[in-house]
C-alpha cells in the first residue's frame, strides 16, 4: 500500500538528506514549501504522515498540532527539533505529535523510528480497509497453489496447522511469510487469541528489548510509565517474531529462556511472568549459515525451528501469476476506483517473464502502481516499470542467436545509434547491478555500497532512481 508524506523543512541540506532517507518505491514524498503549501492548507491535503520542523509549525505548536489531530483520519505528525527543549518536546508529544526527533540522529536511527511510524499506519489502515475480508484475516484457501511447487508446499503447511510447536519461516523477502504465519494462527488452536507481530530488525536493540519483554516504570530514562510487552499481549495466542536473524545475540538469550521455561521479566521487573504463547519466527537469512559463524546461538535455533518451512520464491511459481494479477485486480478495483480493470496479453506475458526478486510483495506494489497509472480499456506494457515492460517477446523481439534467458532490453533500442542508447543502457545495466547487490547483501545498504565503491548516501540516491527499496530484499511486511 502506498503511502504519502509530507515534509516541511527551511533547510535544502536537510530535505535532500530526508528525501534520501525515505527513498522507498511505496512511499511517496511531497516538500511542502516546493509545493507552496501553508500549514492552513496541510489538513486539507491527503497523507499518511506529515514530518515537519519545530519552526514551521504555528505558535503555539501544540495547539496547531491538536487540531490537527482532531481532523477525520487525521495523519501521523512527526516534529524535527534541533534543541533541547524539555518542556517544548513533552508539550507537543501530549498534543499529539507521535515523536519529536532531532534531525542530527544519523540516517539509519531517523528510519528506524519512520518506518516503524508507518508500518503502523500501514497495518491500521489496512485493517480499516479490509476488515473481514481475506486480505485482513487470510485463510490457507486464500493462498494461489496452481503451481506444483505451491501445492506441494501447502500440503506441508496443512500438517503443520493444528500443532502448537515453535515453528520457523524461511523464504526470500516479500515471499508472503507473515500472511501465512497469520493464517496458521487463523486456523490453528489459537486461532480466536491475539496475534501480535514484531519485526526485530527494525527496531534499535534498547526499543527491542522493551517492545519484546516490556519495562517497569523509571527502568530507563524515558521509561515514565509501566508497559507490557508482546509477549504479555500476546497471552494465549501468537508472537510472530519477523526477520528473527537480526536479532541482537544478549536479547537471543532472553528469547531462549521465553520459550524454554514460558516466562520473561520485564526490564526493570523484579519477578517473573508466566506466559502461554505459541512462537512462529521468519527470516530471509541463511540461519544455519549465521549459527556456524556465532552470529545465532545454536540452541535458540534447534528451539525456533522444532517446525520449518520454506516459502517457494515466486519465481519458482510463475504458474501461479496470471491468478495472483487478478486477485489484486479484484482487490485494488473497488479502493482506487478502478472497476473493470484487466491486464492485456502482452503485460500479462512480460509479468510472468519477470523474475520478481521482491516476490509477491513487489507484485502487489506493481499492480497497485499500475491500476493507478492506466488510463486505456486496459493496463498495457507502458503501464508497467520497464525492467518488466521490456521482458515481453514484442519488447524484447525474442533475437535470433540470443538465449531466452539472456537479459532482456527493449527492442526500440535497436532502431537508434549506440551513442543515442548508451546512456540509457548503462542505467539499465546499473539498476540491474544494484539489484543483485542488494538480494546478496540481505538489503544492507552498507555493505552494498562498500561492495559497489560508492558512498551509502549515492546508494540511496540511486536506489530512489530505480525503485529499488532495501525492504524488497531485507526486511519484508508480507502482503502475500
Amino acid at each position: 500500500m502506498l503511502q504519502r508524506v509530507l515534509l516541511g523543512v527551511n533547510e535544502t541540506k536537510l530535505e535532500k538528506r530526508l528525501l534520501e532517507v525515505l527513498a522507498h518505491a511505496d512511499i511517496v514524498v511531497q516538500p511542502l514549501l516546493r509545493k507552496g503549501i501553508l500549514w492552513e492548507r496541510v489538513g486539507r491535503e491527503p497523507c499518511d504522515l506529515i514530518l515537519i520542523a519545530r519552526s514551521l509549525v504555528p505558535r503555539p505548536a501544540a495547539d496547531s498540532v491538536r487540531a490537527l489531530r482532531q481532523l477525520p483520519d487525521a495523519p501521523v505528525v512527526v516534529v524535527l527539533l534541533a534543541t533541547e527543549e524539555p518542556e517544548d518536546r513533552a508539550e507537543l508529544l501530549a498534543a499529539g505529535c507521535e515523536a519529536v526527533l532531532n534531525p542530527r540522529l544519523s540516517d539509519e536511527m531517523l528510519w528506524a523510528v519512520l518506518s516503524t511510524i508507518l508500518d503502523k499506519r500501514r497495518a491500521a489502515a489496512e485493517e480499516r480497509l479490509s476488515r473481514g475480508r481475506p486480505l485482513a484475516r487470510p485463510r490457507l484457501t486464500d493462498f494461489v497453489s496452481a503451481s506444483p511447487a505451491m501445492r506441494a508446499f501447502m500440503n506441508v503447511v496443512r500438517r503443520v496447522v493444528p500443532t502448537d510447536s515453535s515453528l520457523l519461516i524461511l523464504g526470500e523477502t516479500g515471499a508472503g511469510k507473515e500472511r501465512l504465519a497469520r493464517a496458521i494462527h487463523a486456523e490453528g488452536l489459537r486461532g480466536h487469541e491475539p496475534f501480535v507481530t514484531v519485526n526485530c530488525g527494525a527496531l534499535p536493540e534498547t526499543l527491542l528489548e522493551s517492545e519484546l519483554f516490556g519495562h517497569e516504570e523509571g527502568s530507563f530514562t524515558g521509561a515514565t510509565r509501566t508497559r507490557r510487552g508482546l509477549f504479555e499481549l500476546a497471552h494465549r495466542g501468537t508472537v510472530f517474531l519477523d526477520e528473527i536473524g537480526e536479532t541482537p545475540h544478549h536479547l537471543q538469550v532472553k528469547l531462549l529462556h521465553a520459550l524454554q521455561e514460558h516466562e520473561i521479566q520485564r526490564i526493570g521487573g523484579e519477578r517473573p511472568i508466566t506466559i502461554d504463547v505459541r512462537v512462529i519466527a521468519a527470516t530471509n537469512r541463511d540461519l544455519p549459515g549465521d549459527v556456524e559463524a556465532g552470529r545465532f546461538r545454536m540452541d535458540l535455533y534447534y528451539r525456533l525451528s522444532v517446525l520449518t518451512l520454506t516459502v517457494p520464491p515466486l519465481r519458482e511459481r510463475r504458474e501461479d501469476i496470471p491468478a495472483l494479477v487478478q486477485s489484486y485486480l479484484d482487490y485494488f478495483a473497488p479502493r482506487l476506483g478502478r472497476m473493470g480493470a484487466a491486464v492485456s496479453d502482452s503485460a500479462l506475458e512480460a509479468l510472468c517473464r519477470y523474475e520478481w526478486p521482491g516476490n509477491v510483495r513487489e507484485l502487489i506494489n506493481v499492480i497497485e502502481r499500475a491500476m493507478l497509472l492506466y488510463s486505456g480499456r486496459e493496463i498495457g506494457l507502458g503501464d508497467l516499470p520497464e525492467s518488466i515492460s521490456s521482458l515481453s517477446a514484442m519488447a524484447c523481439g525474442e533475437l535470433p542467436g540470443v538465449p531466452a534467458r539472456a537479459e532482456p532490453f527493449p527492442r526500440a533500442w535497436l532502431e537508434r545509434p549506440l551513442r543515442d542508447v548508451r546512456s540509457e543502457a548503462m542505467a539499465h545495466v546499473e539498476r540491474a547491478y544494484l539489484a543483485c547487490l542488494l538480494a546478496e547483501t540481505g538489503g544492507r545498504v552498507g555493505e552494498t555500497a562498500r561492495r559497489a565503491g560508492i558512498e551509502p548516501r549515492s546508494l540511496y540516491g540511486k536506489m530512489r532512481r530505480y525503485g529499488l527499496r532495501k525492504e524488497d530484499f531485507k526486511t519484508p511486511r508480507d502482503d502475500a
